[in-house]
């Protein structure tokens, strides 16, 4: 416990909660802020043309003299990927463990970070005094090694983010938790623990990965031909496992995917994945292997692996595609807005010959722990007050009945929303305001210029295309020069409604014609009766609606 008396203690999720990915929480200790992961978000279906999403960070580049540090509890990319645009604003130190930060780093040279980034390194046994606190780390058991939960110790008792966890009692030496530095945490007191709720709704405990070992060990020996294997870049325990049952059955591992290759230079480096590197071989150099000799893995980052499985599938990959005997494993657990593609891609091997193994249980196990392993959580800690974090709003809901199962009264929780402050006050827990939260869309080179009127201007694009309407007039003799034209994308194909098409140029000369007859009339006003006509027009005879776009010329005699 610090001994310094803390007058000001808060938390507040900039996101992670409701949703999944995006994880950044605060800290709030006497005024000085602590960044427990700074993580990206890969967009929904309906933000169209969009790369990745961030949190919105107003609050914290409104506060930034009040930031300590940022701690990043693994080297996910949804705890690490908006590290970059972070730094870009706000200039702090970086902790992490040995291979967070190595990756952090790669992350940050893919995203082009030009600025100057402190990054520091630090390991389970770390100690880090600030004025207002202490920091100190416990292993966590997940799909990546160097997986950390961060502790910061108040007077009250310490606020301990677990990141994502586990517990597998097969763990190797890598991934083992330290289950006994937890309960000492425990004991000396904990004043609230914000616990990983990706895995609330599921019953019992998750699968060892010793289970999907054996598996993937018989898979590679009975597979006729070749193995094909799409995972992410940095699911070291499940690369580990695909390079180790290629070991066993002597087959050889290619590799397609630029993030997996630095991925995996980076790793091997440090030490974290055992591989004998004779094992590798040039994907050019694939034609000198017979097919039972052949393993291809395929990694990259969120739905990289499967967009490059459609590709394979499809016959149109740049390296490699699939043919006939083929054994494609698929260890990703889809998101919720992934299914459908997911579920796309398996329709679209099967019709190309190959055998498609994937779903949980079978060839996948969740990196994120059940029912039973959060109650042991709650459990080694007890907490006095309970915020679960990392997960959609149905899995922080479960999660906080699991809570109210070992004890913790409904009083002592709170399931929180982005951007809501939550502060510990005369052994209380109260939800006192909210700061600026949301998404902040990334698009090209673009931070945030994205918003909510240029995705509704998409969606619109998408679902009934757009009508351009050029018309040039004579402003001086009130007359029209020459149109009005009309060009249609997405709408309707030209040379099948030129009935359609001449109706609608005859209303927008109607309209054109009345407005400039006018004593006095703006270019806003026409365009906006042009739309109006053409709209009602339109919808009657097609009952769509598509984007209208006036575009108005002038010519002066």
């Amino acid at each position: 416990m610090n001994t310094k008396v803390n007058e000001t203690i808060k938390v507040i999720p900039l996101g992670g909660v409701g949703e999944i990915g995006k994880n950044m929480y605060l800290t709030e200790v006497d005024g000085d802020i602590f960044i427990v992961d700074a993580g990206l978000m890969f967009p929904e279906d309906e933000m169209l043309g969009i790369d990745v999403v961030i949190p919105d960070i107003t609050y914290l580049i409104e506060n930034k003299e009040r930031v300590q540090a940022i701690f990043l509890t693994h080297a996910h990319e949804d705890h690490i990927g908006a590290l970059s645009y972070l730094l870009q604003k706000i200039n702090v130190p970086v902790y992490g463990t040995r291979l967070t930060i190595a990756l952090a780093k790669e992350k940050m040279k893919e995203q082009d970070f030009q600025g100057k980034a402190d990054l520091r390194v630090i390991h389970s046994g770390s100690r880090l005094k600030f004025a207002s606190a202490l920091v100190t780390f416990f292993k966590t058991n997940h799909s990546i090694p160097d997986s950390v939960a961060v502790c910061i110790h108040t007077s009250e008792g310490a606020i301990v983010h677990t990141g994502d966890f586990k517990f597998d009692q097969a763990a190797s030496k890598l991934y083992q938790p330290e289950i006994g530095k937890m309960a000492s945490i425990g004991e000396k007191g904990v004043l609230c623990l914000l616990s990983d709720s990706i895995g609330a709704e599921n019953p019992g405990y998750t699968d060892s990965e010793e289970i999907i070992a054996r598996e993937y060990s018989n898979t590679f020996e009975l597979a006729q031909g070749r193995v094909i294997a799409a995972c992410f870049a940095t699911d070291v325990s499940r690369i580990q496992h695909i390079f180790n049952s290629a070991s066993e059955s002597q087959r050889k591992v290619a590799l397609v995917g630029k993030s997996l290759k630095r991925t995996l230079e980076k790793v091997i480096e440090l030490g974290y994945l055992e591989v004998d590197e004779e094992l590798i071989c040039p994907i050019g150099e694939i034609k000198q292997y017979a097919d039972n000799e052949l393993v291809i893995l395929i990694t990259g980052n969120q739905g990289e692996p499967i967009e490059a499985l459609q590709k394979m599938a499809r016959r149109n990959h740049p390296v490699i595609n699939i043919q006939e005997g083929d054994t494609v494993l698929i260890p990703i657990s889809p998101l919720s807005n992934s299914e459908v593609f997911i579920n796309k891609t398996i329709d679209l091997l099967y019709r190309a010959g190959a055998t498609v193994l994937s779903g949980k249980g079978m060839i996948d196990v969740s990196s994120h722990g059940s029912k039973e392993e959060l109650k042991f959580m709650i459990n080694l800690m007890k907490p006095k007050f309970f915020i679960p974090v990392h997960g959609e709003y149905k899995m922080l809901k479960a999660h906080e009945k699991i809570a109210q199962q070992c004890g913790i009264t409904k009083d002592h929780i709170i399931v929180p929303d982005r951007g809501e402050v939550i502060e510990f006050i005369d052994g209380k827990i109260h939800s006192v305001e909210r700061v600026p939260a949301g998404n902040v869309l990334i698009d090209g080179i673009g931070i945030g210029d994205v918003g909510n009127i240029v995705l509704r201007d998409r969606r619109l694009l998408s679902q009934d295309g757009v009508l351009i309407v050029v018309v040039t007039l004579n402003r001086t003799e009130r007359k029209i020069a020459a149109g009005p034209e009309i060009i249609s994308r997405g709408f309707v194909y030209v040379r099948e409604s030129e009935e359609l098409i001449s109706e609608s140029e005859a209303i927008v000369k109607e309209v054109v014609e009345k407005v400039i007859s006018r004593e006095t009339f703006d270019w806003t006003s026409l365009k906006q009766e042009m739309r109006e006509a053409l709209n009602y027009h339109l919808y009657n005879k097609t009952k769509r609606r598509p984007m209208i776009m006036p575009i108005l010329m002038e010519v002066k005699n």
